[in-house]
């Protein structure tokens, strides 16, 4: 079985799976009359064909237990996915690159600072959503339909540093 020790999530860690959702440090713009400040495109929502189109959706997931055990890496070919927190909700990521196969070298995990969000890029392997310590809502951007999802098995334990 891999063993990943979940490394802090940054930016640059994270690049090549997709992006980090964090408004602290972004550029922004006020509007509403100033009352808001806009934190602008943070991530890319792909949508590879237009037979569906965005969805908004509110995940609500129960905490898991460590060391993490996972049996399976998902993917959605035709478009990216994006999890928010909407509580400060601290959460384990773990992420292959996009392909066919996946190699065990290239697996990466991390671990949010609970401010932090990720949106996977079309294609790319990830683990089911992890939530730590707590119950967490998360605000979802994805693509719907049954077509959108493949499916691998694999043995990976993720602990804490």
């Amino acid at each position: 079985m891999l063993e990943l020790k979940a490394r802090k999530l940054t930016p640059a860690a994270f690049a090549a799976f997709g992006e980090v959702l964090d408004s602290r440090g972004s550029e922004s713009f006020p509007i509403n009359g100033g009352r808001t400040q806009r934190h602008h495109a943070l991530a890319r929502v792909e949508i590879r064909d237009a037979a569906t189109p965005p969805l908004i959706s509110i995940f609500v997931s129960q905490p898991v237990t460590l060391p993490l055990e996972i049996e399976l890496l998902e993917r959605h070919p035709l478009g990216s996915q994006a999890f928010m927190p909407l509580h400060e909700e601290r959460f384990i990521v773990v992420v292959a690159p996009p392909g066919d196969d996946i190699d065990p070298n290239t697996i990466r995990a991390f671990v949010t600072d609970g401010h932090q969000g990720v949106n996977y890029r079309a294609g790319t392997w990830h683990a089911i959503h992890s939530v730590l310590e707590k119950e967490g809502e998360f605000l979802v951007v994805d693509r719907g339909g049954a077509d959108n999802l493949d499916e691998r098995e694999i043995g990976i334990r993720v602990v804490l540093p």
